[in-house]
């Protein structure tokens, strides 16, 4: 995307307006009942649903900390080749040609006796729960109010939110700000209406097809429609068990020992075939729920928890909700599993470390492969010892442990995605991309200018960023502890479009120079809160339009960023290069001209317990944006100091016209004079102070609640 650079001429100088950027009262709150800004007005599907899947009881919120695979519980972290193009008959006859010569069990299932495989349609047993103490405390329906703040290096903003915690307020008297006379600000710089977003400003798309090495699409191209579920391409299941395509629980290779009963030998029988056998069955509890998948899971009988499972459906549910959920949409997710063979076709590529690829699928095929995630059908993804173990958990037998209030909202979020997608079959398509950096920016020599910042300390990425390139803040293995007890900004993301999950099923770790494009992905619910105050909010109807692909305007990119133990390691050159060539990976788009390019919507990216400073994190992201052409909008989820600090930190650079290269030099210079030489933990100058002092713009003296605490007196043995 060698992007054309934008202008800070007029931008820089704004500092703060109303959202749309008219009127006489600038930058100050109204409190109109019904004003929100947002895209469309939310039309909310809350008919049935949430009178049969939730249940008005309060939960005990209390969890025991499981980490697994980046579960966070606190913060964010941050063989053969494909055949030719679809288009022609070579490629279907390139997988059928495909020879299986050698015999491959499954780990995942014990040996079975034929007792073990009686009949699956028998009795039921009687279902086990638990129940928990209840929570008195109400959730705060704000995500902005669960998050700390961090007090300002540099300029102390009196704008006191209603929710202000003292930590917020900066002890210097004296100092004032801009926007220090304005009641309520909550945004600065250029209004967000005047950035760019999709669909608007992009560019008209190629065909959609096939293309070998690049891009595999697993749907008929030729015969798609707006508004027509897609046909799924081949016709027949091709199957491919190697170790460069998912191996998917209908391959004939999916096997499992059986002893005969009159040899007393093993036999490999198929795995699919029980699967069906057993999945069919009748449900009446959460127990036949747990019988089925051990059924096929064997081996993992003894390790698995389904206690969250057993406390949604038996203390959760009222009775006539836990009857639908049994007589009715169980049968109905099952049956979209067994869909597999005739929906994924095609095999699926693993998006391994290095590659630069692309799998296009229908949400129909998408919402069958987690069906199968539900009832943890996917062979060899049970253990890290597999060969699986670089890649997540796609199973979900993780979200069936403990009995936590989390495990129950994420349990409600899933089941209103399923329900909605089995009443009504999803008609779009969804694209994932592993891209790598093969060469990164020259950083010190840039000559870039910073572009639009738009800065907010209400809203939310997903809500104001509508149609833009939203940044998740991912850890390694894309979405962190989604399937097990993680609940922050990326597992919340997952959640809500929980057609991201799927990504877990082929995406191997993200390398430094790596990222994950996923566009088209549909929001079906909201919600309330944020790490254990997190709730399902009801239903939601997606009303963003799709583009020529048929994929909704919704563009997500996971980002990894790296966590630091210490405070003063991120300032080190090579940390500093890492994260912004990560970023830049994420945001750029060689081949696409800026003016196409839609803004970023970003927060506290790698903040939290990963340890990255904020005011760090937003300008190097500021960097790596301008480095790609793009604008950005900051969300810093309630903290209006840090609001203040980054807004004047880009004006000073933006009206200097301070390259991206200046402040490179900056932070090295920064790095080199103040954090080599520092004894202590932190050091007694901090960055922004730093910059200022460097440029010779005025800025607040530092003082003991400038961001920087004072080192404490070392303790003599």
């Amino acid at each position: 995307m060698d992007p054309e650079r934008t202008e800070p001429n007029k931008e820089a100088k704004t500092d703060v307006r109303s959202k749309s950027g008219t009127g006489v009262l600038r930058g100050v709150k109204i409190n109109f009942s019904n004003h929100r800004f947002g895209p469309k007005k939310q039309q909310k599907c809350r008919g049935t649903l949430e009178s049969w899947l939730v249940k008005p009881r309060k939960l005990h919120g209390a969890t025991k900390a499981c980490k697994v695979q980046g579960d966070v519980g606190v913060t964010d972290a941050g063989g053969s080749q494909c055949c030719p193009a679809q288009d022609s008959e070579s490629e279907e006859q390139c997988f059928r040609s495909a020879e299986f010569t050698s015999i491959d069990v499954d780990e995942d299932t014990q040996p079975l006796t034929p007792q073990d495989l009686g009949d699956a349609r028998g009795g039921t047993s009687e279902s086990d729960g638990e129940g928990g103490s209840r929570n008195s405390a109400k959730c705060n329906p704000k995500i902005t109010k669960f998050f700390s703040v961090t007090p300002s290096t540099d300029l102390p903003l009196r704008c006191r939110r209603r929710n202000a915690s003292p930590e917020a307020m900066d002890g210097d008297e004296e100092s004032s700000s801009p926007a220090e006379n304005e009641p309520d600000v909550t945004w600065m710089g250029t209004p967000i209406g005047e950035l760019r977003r999709m669909p608007e400003c992009g560019q008209a798309l190629p065909r959609l097809r096939n293309v070998p090495n690049q891009h595999t699409v697993l749907i008929r191209t030729d015969l798609l429609q707006n508004g027509q579920i897609p046909f799924p391409y081949p016709l027949k299941f091709v199957d491919a068990w190697d170790d460069v395509h998912v191996k998917m629980p209908c391959s004939r290779m999916n096997l499992f020992p059986v002893v005969n009963e009159e040899t007393q030998e093993l036999e490999n029988l198929s795995r699919w075939e029980l699967i069906k056998e057993t999945l069919t069955r009748k449900y009446t509890s959460s127990q036949d729920v747990k019988n089925t998948m051990l059924k096929y899971n064997a081996a993992h009988a003894k390790k698995w928890d389904f206690n969250a499972l057993h406390f949604y459906c038996n203390k959760v549910l009222r009775p006539d909700a836990a009857q639908h959920l049994f007589t009715s949409l169980l049968p109905d997710l099952v049956q979209l599993a067994l869909r597999a063979s005739e929906l994924c076709t095609k095999p699926i590529p693993l998006l391994k470390e290095g590659m630069n690829h692309s799998i296009t699928m229908s949400q129909e095929q998408v919402a069958s492969l987690l069906a199968n995630a539900f009832f943890c059908t996917f062979p060899r993804r049970n253990s890290w010892k597999s060969e699986y173990a670089n890649y997540p958990d796609i199973n979900f037998f993780r979200l069936f442990e403990g009995a936590s209030a989390k495990k129950v909202e994420k349990l409600k979020t899933l089941m209103c995605y399923f329900k909605s997608v089995t009443e009504r079959k999803p008609t779009g398509l969804v694209t994932f991309t592993r891209k790598a950096l093969d060469r990164p920016p020259n950083w010190k020599s840039s000559e870039s200018q910073l572009t639009r910042l738009h800065i907010t300390c209400e809203g939310t990425i997903e809500d104001d960023g509508y149609g833009m390139l939203q940044v998740d803040f991912a850890n390694q293995f894309v979405g962190g502890g989604v399937t097990g007890s993680g609940l922050v900004q990326e597992e919340i993301r997952f959640l809500i479009n929980p057609e991201l999950i799927v990504s877990r099923l082929f995406t191997e770790a993200l390398g430094h120079n790596e990222c994950l494009i996923i566009t088209g992905t549909e929001q079906y619910s909201t919600y309330t809160g944020y790490a254990q105050s997190y709730r399902w909010g009801g239903s939601h109807h997606d009303s963003l339009p799709r583009d020529d692909w048929q994929r909704k305007c919704t563009e997500i990119v996971a980002i990894d960023a790296l966590q630091f133990h210490s405070f003063l390691e991120q300032f080190h050159p090579a940390r500093i290069n890492r994260e912004l060539n990560k970023a830049f990976c994420g945001f750029a788009r060689p081949s696409q001209p800026s003016r196409h390019l839609s803004a970023v919507a970003t927060g506290n990216w790698g903040c939290g317990i990963f340890g990255g400073d904020t005011r760090l994190k937003a300008l190097l992201q500021m960097l790596a944006a301008a480095e790609a052409g793009r604008d950005v909008a900051y969300f810093t989820f309630g903290d209006s100091q840090l609001m203040a600090d980054v807004h004047r930190m880009h004006s000073v650079l933006t009206q200097r016209k301070i390259s991206v290269g200046g402040v490179y030099g900056l932070l090295q210079q920064y790095y080199s004079l103040v954090c080599k030489s520092c004894l202590g933990r932190r050091p007694d100058v901090s960055l922004y102070s730093f910059i200022h002092r460097q440029l010779g713009s005025s800025s607040p003296a530092p003082s003991p609640s400038d961001g920087v605490p004072a080192e404490p007196a070392e303790v003599q043995g």
